[in-house]
C-alpha cells in the first residue's frame, strides 16, 4: 500500500475587509462646545486609517496614515501639523489616547477605551458613547459619539 504525503495547504490570511463609519459627535469643554460629524475609514491589516471630524461646514481634523509610513495630523484651529510613527505619538483632541487602529476599533465595537462608557447599544454594538477626560491642561473635557451609520464588520 503507497500512502502519498500532500503538503500542508498554505494558509493566506484574507485581507481584513475596511471600516466605513459616520459618528456624530458632541463636545464640552473648557474651550467651549461643539458639534458635527466624525468620518472614519479603518483598515486594521495594514493599520490605514483615514479620520476628518467635521463641525458646522468647517473641517477640524484630518487625521491620515498607516503602520507602514506614519501618521499625520492636522488641526488648522491650532495650526496642527504634525507626523508620527505611531498613533500613539499624536496628541489627538476630542477622542481619548488610540495607540492603534485597532484600539480605535475596539472603541467603536465594544465601548473599550479609558475613561469610555456606553450610554446605548443595539445589536450591532454601541450606538452611544461618551468619554470623560482631561485635555493638556488638566481640564475636564467630555466627548459624545453617536453612530449614524457603519459599513464593514462588525
Amino acid at each position: 500500500m503507497l500512502f502519498f504525503q500532500v503538503p500542508p495547504a498554505e494558509v493566506v490570511p484574507a485581507p481584513a475587509v475596511p471600516v466605513r463609519a459616520q459618528y456624530g459627535w458632541g463636545y464640552s469643554g473648557a474651550g467651549g462646545e461643539g458639534t458635527g460629524t466624525l468620518n472614519l475609514l479603518m483598515e486594521p491589516g495594514s493599520g490605514r486609517l483615514v479620520a476628518e471630524l467635521h463641525g458646522l461646514g468647517e473641517r477640524l481634523l484630518l487625521l491620515e496614515g498607516d503602520r507602514a509610513s506614519g501618521y499625520r495630523l492636522q488641526v488648522p484651529r491650532q495650526k496642527v501639523d504634525q507626523r508620527a510613527a505611531t498613533l500613539a505619538e499624536l496628541p489627538l483632541p476630542f477622542l481619548p489616547q488610540m495607540a492603534s487602529v485597532e484600539a480605535l476599533l475596539r472603541l467603536l465595537r465594544a465601548g473599550e477605551g479609558p475613561g469610555v462608557s456606553i450610554l446605548k447599544q443595539d445589536a450591532m454594538g454601541p450606538l452611544k458613547l461618551h468619554w470623560r477626560g482631561r485635555d493638556p491642561q488638566g481640564r475636564e473635557e467630555q466627548v459624545w459619539l453617536s453612530r449614524k451609520r457603519w459599513d464593514g464588520p462588525r
